[in-house]
C-alpha cells in the first residue's frame, strides 16, 4: 500500500512527558481500526480489529492491521481496549495474541464474551481479561482509564478516556447519539460534558457519517417498517440477512415475528454462536419456543417461517450468497419470497451486494432493502450530532478516526466550524505527538496492509494479489520450449497453452514461427542462459498479444536445455 504522506519520515524520539498515538488502521478506511498509545515507554492499544477483502483482493479471507512497528515492544503493551464486539474492532485480536498471548483484554461483558467465543475457535486460550461498564476505572502503568457509555448498533459499546502525564484523551469508539435506543443505554452526554470540564486535550470521534446533515435516526423507527414488511408478505417466507453481531436489529425481527405467528431460525454459523451468547447474557430476549432449527423450519408453511442470515453485505462465502445462487444446503429461495437486506453498504461493498440483489430477484423473490425502505439505521453519529458534542466537550485538539479520509475530512471542518483550532487530520501510520497540549503529526511508520488467505498469515503481497488481478481479468498463457544449447537452436515445441483468454487451439499458429526465430536469433547470439531465454520468449508472445488481442495476460516462459 502507498503510504498517503511520502514527505514524512520515521518520527523523532518522544518528548519527555509527551504522549505518541499511532493508528494502525482505521484512518482512511471503513474497518481494522487499531491505535497504539505510548506514554513514559508503555504501550496501550484501543481495538484490534480487521477490515473486510473487496473485489481487488482475490482470494484474500481479511484484512489485518500491520503489526510490524510494535512487533519488537509487544512486552510494553499494558492492556488492549475493546471500545465494541464488532469485527472491526476485534477480529484481529487472535492475531495479534498469537504474538503475545498475554496482553491483558479490557472491554464490556458482552465484547469479550463475543472475543472468547473467536479465541476458542482459533485455539488460543482465555488470556487475564477484565469486565469493565460504564462509569468504571481502571489503571494500567501510567494509563488511567475511564469508561463512558455510548450506543451504536451492538450494545454494550464504550467510549474510553485515557489520562496519562501528558492530558486528557477521549477516544469515542463509533458511537451515535440516539435518543431512543431499543435497550434504553443512550450516550453518557453528562459524561462527555463533566470530561469537557475538566478539559479534553484530545478528542479522537468517530467520522463514518460526518458527511450526512442532521441527526441519525433512531433504531425505533425502524419496527413499523419491519411490521409492515411481515404484514405485505403474509403468505411467504421471510429471509433477514444482517451483521452477525447485529443484535439489536435481530431483535426487532423476533419481535415482529412473533407479532405475525411465525417461527425463526438462524443460518449462518457465527449468527447462530452470537446469539446463543446475547440471549445467554440478557442483551436478546427470545421470547419461549419462537426459535427453531433451520432444517425443522422447512417442515412449516411459507407464512409460518422466518430465517435470520449473515451476508447482508454480499460476502461470497456467506449463507445469502449461497441461498442467491441456489447452492445453499437446505435453503432455496423460492417464487414470491421475502428477502430483508437490514444492513447499510460497506463502502467497496456495493457491486457484491447488488450482484446478490439480484440473484435473489431472478429466482423471483422480492428484495427489501435501505434503497426502498428504512429497513436499516446507521450506528454512527451524523454532523448535528458531532457538532453537538464538540461544544459540550470543547477539545483543545481533535484527531478524526474512524473512516475514510473524505469522511474524516468532513469531521475537521465539524470541528474547525465550532471553533477547535488545532484540527490533525492523519491515516494510517501517520504518528501524532501530545506535547504541552498541543498535538501535531511526528512522522510515519511503516503500515501496510496484512493479508489472511486461509492459514496464511502475511505472505500475500500486492504483488502476489495484482499476479492473481491478471488471472482473473486477462487470463493466462503457458510458453514450452526445448532447445538444444550445443547446436542453438530449438528442438521441440514451441508448445504453447491458454485459460481464460482465447483457447482456440489454431490462435497461437501465427506466433510459433517468429518465437523460434527469436531463440535462434539469442542463441546465435550467444545468449545460453535460461532465464534469459524465457525473458525473449515473454517479450515476443507478449508483444503479439498486446498488438493482436489488446489483451495482457500472464505469461509463464519455459525454456528447457536437450
Amino acid at each position: 500500500m502507498s503510504h498517503p504522506h511520502p514527505e514524512l519520515s520515521a518520527p523523532h524520539e518522544l518528548p519527555k512527558g509527551g504522549l505518541r498515538i499511532t493508528p494502525l488502521g482505521g484512518l482512511g478506511e471503513v474497518g481494522r481500526n487499531m491505535t497504539v498509545f505510548e506514554y513514559d515507554g508503555r504501550l496501550l492499544i484501543v481495538d484490534c480489529g480487521v477490515l473486510f477483502p473487496e473485489d481487488h483482493h482475490p482470494g484474500v479471507d481479511l484484512i489485518l492491521p500491520d503489526f510490524a512497528s510494535i512487533r519488537g515492544r509487544l512486552d510494553d503493551v499494558e492492556a488492549l481496549v475493546l471500545t465494541h464486539g464488532h469485527e472491526d474492532h476485534i477480529g484481529a485480536t487472535p492475531y495479534l495474541l498469537r504474538e503475545r498471548g498475554d496482553i491483558p483484554l479490557v472491554g464490556s461483558e458482552l465484547t469479550l464474551a463475543l472475543l472468547g467465543s473467536k479465541l476458542r475457535e482459533h485455539r488460543l486460550r482465555e488470556t487475564v481479561h477484565h469486565v469493565v461498564q460504564a462509569g468504571d476505572t481502571i489503571s494500567f502503568g501510567p494509563f488511567d482509564l475511564e469508561f463512558v457509555a455510548v450506543n451504536h448498533s451492538i450494545p454494550d459499546a464504550l467510549a474510553v478516556a485515557i489520562r496519562t502525564g501528558a492530558g486528557l484523551v477521549l477516544h469515542t469508539g463509533d458511537f451515535k447519539m440516539d435518543q431512543l435506543p431499543l435497550d434504553g443505554r443512550i450516550t453518557d452526554l453528562n459524561a462527555f460534558a463533566r470530561l469537557g470540564d475538566e478539559g479534553v486535550d484530545l478528542f479522537m470521534t468517530d467520522s463514518t457519517n460526518a458527511e450526512v446533515p442532521g441527526f441519525t435516526t433512531t433504531e425505533k423507527s425502524i419496527g413499523p417498517v419491519l411490521d409492515s414488511v411481515f404484514h405485505n408478505a403474509r403468505d411467504q417466507r421471510i429471509i433477514v440477512a444482517c451483521f452477525a453481531s447485529h443484535i439489536h436489529r435481530v431483535q426487532q425481527v423476533l419481535d415482529a415475528a412473533v407479532a405475525h405467528g411465525r417461527k425463526v431460525a438462524y443460518v449462518g454459523r457465527s449468527m447462530v454462536r452470537n446469539m446463543a451468547i446475547a440471549r445467554d447474557l440478557g442483551y436478546l430476549n427470545v421470547p419461549k419456543g419462537v426459535i427453531v432449527d433451520a432444517k425443522e423450519l422447512a417442515d412449516l408453511a411459507p407464512h409460518k417461517q422466518v430465517l435470520i442470515s449473515t451476508g447482508s453485505q454480499g460476502e461470497p462465502l456467506s449463507a445469502l450468497s449461497r441461498i442467491a445462487q441456489r447452492n445453499h444446503n437446505f435453503v432455496h429461495i423460492e417464487e414470491g419470497d421475502t428477502v430483508v437486506l437490514a444492513s447499510s453498504l460497506i463502502p467497496g461493498n456495493e457491486n457484491a451486494v447488488y450482484r446478490v440483489i439480484n440473484g435473489l430477484s431472478r429466482w423471483g423473490a422480492n428484495v427489501v432493502h435501505k434503497g426502498n425502505a428504512l429497513v436499516h439505521v446507521s450506528g454512527h453519529a451524523s454532523a448535528g450530532e458531532l457538532l453537538y458534542c464538540y461544544n459540550i466537550v470543547k477539545p483543545k485538539n481533535v484527531l478524526p478516526i474512524h473512516g475514510e479520509i473524505r469522511h474524516m475530512r468532513a469531521n475537521a471542518a465539524l470541528a474547525r466550524a465550532t471553533g477547535v483550532e488545532s484540527v490533525v487530520v492523519a491515516e494510517d501510520g501517520v504518528v501524532v505527538d501530545l506535547v504541552d497540549g498541543k498535538a501535531e503529526i511526528a512522522g510515519k511508520v511503516e503500515c501496510g496492509y496484512v493479508f489472511v488467505d486461509g492459514t496464511s498469515v502475511g505472505d500475500i503481497t500486492e504483488s502476489s494479489l495484482k499476479d492473481r488481478r491478471i488471472l482473473g481479468e486477462e487470463g493466462f498463457i503457458s510458453v514450452i520450449v526445448v532447445v538444444d544449447s550445443q547446436s542453438g537452436h530449438v528442438v521441440s515445441g514451441p508448445e504453447i497453452h491458454a485459460r481464460g483468454f482465447v483457447e482456440n487451439e489454431h490462435t497461437f499458429n501465427g506466433i510459433r514461427q517468429p518465437i523460434i526465430d527469436a531463440l535462434d536469433k539469442a542463441m546465435s547470439d550467444g545468449v545460453n542462459d535460461t532465464h534469459q531465454l524465457q525473458q525473449t520468449v515473454r517479450r515476443v508472445i507478449g508483444r503479439w498479444v498486446s498488438n493482436k488481442h489488446k489483451r495482457r495476460p500472464m505469461i509463464v516462459p519455459v525454456v528447457i536445455e536437450a
